[in-house]
């Protein structure tokens, strides 16, 4: 009877704990969604570093080409400077041109008039004139002598003038070319200014799309931290309430084992006084109940030997096993590990064909293998296609099959954690539907969360 009464006392605590499961689901499910916000949260500061520092290169290359701007202008100025010299430069070598070719001009008409003066008075015999006109050889000598110098002073200043229009005319031709070269080195400039301004303009235009991107990624990391924030607010709430509905089921767990106590008691004393008399070896009267415990052989009124535990536990009308455990009238065991396994896999085929699926994504109440699903779904699917039949959440999974201590775990044993539940595969290793980041994975470390209970069904 005690065993009875203890037995129903766990079964009752037992469902109290499986009220509180959606609520502490629920709260395995904002830590795993938190976590996955904190990760986009660092993704973005992460980003946000990259952006400012795209955005800090951008601004030396823009610094750089802005000082290779400033030089260009500074030698396009230099070259209109230049260019404008060599037009003075050019305009005054024409002006030069001008005055010698009047000067060469004029000097050679003085020159004409001069030969025209001599033939006009002489014609042919101008020389012949010359000297019979002279009173003297030295007059003679003189006039002959006057004569060829204003010849070679005529051809001198001829040869003068033609020479300063030749080099008048050369220098022009420099300058011309000069100039030319200036212009060119002009344009180039230009062109390279252009280009210069274009790429700034470029830069400047990729730095305020930084600008873009950074304000839009802060205001992403905001919005991150704003919602870790109301996570961790409601796991705070549902913890709380968590705490709360355990309390107050155990409280109820305890006060209805206490009044199931009671009912069995008086359903015992009235058992008590309604079974039959039993007899020990000498034919004195015992009680029941104690011979039950004790396992003392006792016999009925007719002296046939009877077992005490079958004259107890069908006293009361309600059938029990050895264990204590109610047996329904058609003959099967209600307790705590009603899903067991009824099909023919081994732990290393369960492990082998769970492995197949890792890699499909984690979908919060889904049972797809290969479409998606959450912890509890995934195991339930896995061991569906063994024949064994499991509940749908990863608290009620923790009561099937039986239990086995840690250092005892086989392959295809359950690892049941708080809100959790994995498939494990040996040496350490769990395969699970982990969380929305890493979908359907393998794990290294099985004890990487407090384990609750191991479960063994097949």
């Amino acid at each position: 009877m005690k065993k009875r009464i203890v037995c129903l006392t766990l079964a009752l605590i037992l469902s109290a704990a499986q009220v509180v499961s959606v609520s502490a689901s629920r709260e395995e499910e904002l830590r795993e969604e938190q976590a996955w916000t904190s990760a986009q949260l660092d993704a973005t500061y992460s980003r946000i570093d990259e952006l400012w520092w795209a955005k800090e290169q951008l601004q030396n290359e823009i610094a750089a080409l802005d000082e290779s701007l400033v030089n260009v202008m500074v030698s396009i100025d230099v070259l209109k400077g230049d260019i404008s010299d060599k037009e003075a430069a050019i305009a005054q070598t024409q002006t030069d041109l001008t005055k010698a070719q009047k000067a060469k001009d004029k000097q050679y008409e003085a020159m004409k008039k001069r030969i025209q003066y001599l033939y006009e008075k002489g014609g042919d015999d101008a020389w012949f004139q010359m000297m019979m006109g002279a009173e003297n050889l030295s007059e003679l000598l003189t006039k002959a002598e006057y004569t060829q110098k204003m010849y070679d002073y005529d051809r001198e200043r001829l040869e003068v003038y033609a020479n300063t229009i030749e080099q008048v005319q050369t220098l022009s031709q420099r300058y011309e070319s000069e100039k030319a070269e200036l212009e060119s080195m002009k344009q180039e400039y230009e062109a390279e200014s252009a280009n210069l301004q274009w790429q700034i303009d470029e830069k400047q235009s990729a730095s305020a799309d930084c600008d873009n991107e950074i304000a839009y990624a802060q205001q992403m990391a905001t919005e991150y931290a704003n919602l870790i924030a109301e996570q961790q607010a409601e796991i705070e709430r549902l913890e709380a309430e968590r705490i709360a509905a355990e309390e107050e089921a155990r409280r109820q767990a305890e006060a209805e084992a206490a009044a199931a106590a009671a009912a069995a008691a008086e359903a015992e004393a009235q058992a008590q006084e309604e079974a039959e008399p039993v007899y020990d070896e000498e034919g004195n009267e015992v009680d029941v109940y104690e011979a039950a415990e004790s396992g003392e052989t006792v016999y009925d009124e007719e002296g046939n030997e009877v077992d005490a535990s079958e004259a107890v536990y069908s006293s009361s009308g309600t059938d029990y096993d050895e264990y204590g455990n109610v047996i329904d009238s058609d003959n099967t065991v209600s307790d705590t590990s009603q899903y067991t396994s009824s099909g023919s896999g081994t732990g290393s085929s369960v492990v082998d064909y769970a492995t197949q699926f890792v890699g499909n994504p984690y979908v919060w109440g889904g049972t797809s293998l290969t479409d998606g699903a959450d912890c509890s779904g995934f195991v339930q699917s896995v061991y569906s296609n063994f024949g064994v039949s499991l509940p749908r959440t990863s608290y009620e999974q923790q009561n099937a099959g039986y239990e086995v201590p840690y250092s005892e775990a086989q392959a295809g044993d359950l690892i049941c954690y708080g809100g959790h539940v994995a498939i494990y595969m040996g040496d350490g290793k769990i395969v699970h539907a982990s969380n929305s980041v890493d979908g359907i994975k393998v794990s290294d470390n099985a004890a990487y969360r407090t384990i609750l209970s191991v479960r063994r069904l097949v």
